[in-house]
C-alpha cells in the first residue's frame, strides 16, 4: 500500500512539474514572438543586398604575404585565393578573392579551409566576393557541446536543469530584452521582470517549488535591486550614463531608426552581470541553512540567521572578488594602455572609463555582499514559520 501511494506522489510531481514547465515554455515562446515582430534585418534583391555565407577555399592562387617582425610576425601583403560558395542563394559559384592582411586584419586560411565570406550584389549578374571572417560556427557549436557535456558528466541531471535554465536566460535577453529595448521600452524594468522570471525559472529547476527555491529567488532579487540602486546612485553623483560609454556613438545612431532609450542601458548591464554571480551566493546560503534547519529544527528565526551570516561570511571573501577580477580581465588591454601612458592617479580616477568600470564591479559585488543577509533572514522566517 505504501509502495503505491509513494508512486502516485511520484506521478503526481512529475505531472506538476512537467505543467509548469509547459506553462513557462509557452509563456518564453509567445514572448520570443510578440518581441520580434518587424525585426529589421539584410534585405537582398537579384540586383541588390548584402549577404554573409560560408565558402570553402580550393586553392591559393597567389601569396604575397609576409611576416612583419615590427607586429611580432604578423603577415602583411594579400593571397589571391579561389573559393567556392557553400551556402546561400549563390551556392555552388567558384569565385577568385583577394584577402588582405594587415595589423588589424589577418584571416589566414590555406587550401581546404571554411571561411565567412560577404557577398555584395551589384547587378542581377555580378556580385563581390570578400574574406569576411574565419568560420567560427564549428567551433562555437563544439565549446557549447563541451559545456554541456561537462555539466552532465559532473552533475548529472541537476547539471542538465542548470543548462536548460542557461538556454531559458540567454533567449530572454536575446530574444526578449534586446528587441523590446529598440522598441522603446525601458531597459531597468523590462530587466527587473526578466531577472525575476529567470531566476524563478533557474531555481524552479534546481529544486522545484519549495521554501528553499522561494527564499534563494526573493533573496537573489533583493540583491540585485540593490546592485542597480547604489549603481544608478552613484553613476547619477559621477555623472555617468549610456552616453560616456564607448558604444554610445553608434548607439545614437541607433535612435534616428529605432525608439530605443538610451539612459537606462548602464544600469542594465549591471543588473545582468551581477544576477550569476547572486544567484550563486543566493542558492548557497538558502540550501546551507536548510540543511542546518533539518538537523536542528528547534533552531528559531533569530539563531538560523546569525548561522546564515556566518555561512555567508566565509563565501563573501571570495564572491566579492567575482564581479572586480571579472571587470578587470575583460577590461586587461585598456588598463595595459594606462599603464604605459603613465597616466597619473588623480586624471586616471577621473576618466570615464575607469568610472564605468569601477561602478560596475563594486555595484555589483556589494549587490553579492547584501545578498547574504537577504538570504539568511528570508530563509529563516520561511523555514521556522509554523502551519496553522
Amino acid at each position: 500500500m505504501q509502495k503505491i501511494q509513494e508512486k502516485a506522489t511520484d506521478k503526481k510531481k512529475v505531472i506538476k512539474n512537467l505543467t509548469v514547465m509547459t506553462v513557462f515554455t509557452l509563456l518564453l515562446v509567445l514572448a520570443l514572438v510578440f518581441a520580434g515582430r518587424d525585426r529589421a534585418g539584410y534585405t537582398s534583391t537579384k540586383d541588390s543586398g548584402v549577404e554573409y555565407e560560408n565558402a570553402r577555399v580550393l586553392s591559393v592562387l597567389e601569396d604575397n604575404t609576409e611576416a612583419d617582425d615590427s607586429t611580432e610576425g604578423v603577415l602583411r601583403g594579400d593571397m589571391d585565393l579561389e573559393v567556392e560558395i557553400l551556402t546561400g542563394r549563390y551556392k555552388g559559384r567558384v569565385e577568385t578573392v583577394t584577402n588582405y592582411f594587415s595589423a588589424l586584419y589577418n584571416v589566414n586560411v590555406k587550401e581546404g579551409d571554411t571561411v565567412c565570406i560577404r557577398i555584395d550584389t551589384l547587378s542581377e549578374d555580378e556580385i563581390g566576393v570578400s574574406i569576411y571572417n574565419y568560420n567560427r560556427v564549428p567551433l562555437m557549436a563544439g565549446l557549447v557541446v563541451l559545456f554541456f557535456l561537462a555539466l552532465f558528466l559532473i552533475g548529472g541531471v541537476q547539471g542538465i536543469k542548470a543548462f536548460a535554465g542557461l538556454v531559458y536566460t540567454i533567449l530572454c535577453i536575446f530574444g526578449i530584452l534586446l528587441p523590446m529595448t529598440l522598441k522603446g521600452v525601458p531597459a531597468i524594468p523590462l530587466t527587473c521582470g526578466i531577472i525575476l522570471v529567470t531566476s524563478a525559472v533557474c531555481f524552479y529547476l534546481i529544486g522545484g517549488i519549495s521554501k528553499k527555491t522561494i527564499a534563494a529567488a526573493l533573496g537573489c532579487f533583493a540583491g540585485v535591486l540593490i546592485s542597480a540602486l547604489l549603481g544608478q546612485v552613484a553613476a547619477s553623483i559621477a555623472g555617468i550614463s549610456t552616453f560616456q560609454m564607448d558604444e554610445a556613438e553608434a548607439l545614437l545612431l541607433l535612435k534616428s531608426t529605432t525608439q530605443i532609450k538610451l539612459r537606462g542601458l548602464f544600469i542594465s548591464g549591471i543588473l545582468i552581470a551581477a544576477m550569476g554571480a547572486v544567484m550563486d551566493i543566493a542558492m548557497s546560503i538558502a540550501s546551507a541553512l536548510y540543511e542546518v534547519h533539518e538537523a536542528d529544527p528547534s533552531m528559531n528565526a533569530g539563531e538560523l540567521f546569525r548561522s546564515g551570516m556566518n555561512i555567508g561570511r566565509d563565501a563573501m571573501g571570495t564572491m566579492a572578488n567575482t564581479l572586480i577580477l571579472a571587470y578587470v580581465g575583460s577590461a586587461l588591454n585598456m588598463c595595459v594602455l594606462i599603464y604605459s601612458y603613465g597616466v597619473g592617479m588623480r586624471q586616471l580616477m577621473n576618466t570615464d572609463f575607469v568610472a564605468i568600470e569601477a561602478i560596475r564591479a563594486i555595484a555589483g559585488s556589494i549587490g553579492i555582499i547584501c545578498c547574504v543577509p537577504c538570504v539568511s533572514i528570508i530563509a529563516a522566517l520561511m523555514y521556522t514559520r509554523k502551519k496553522d
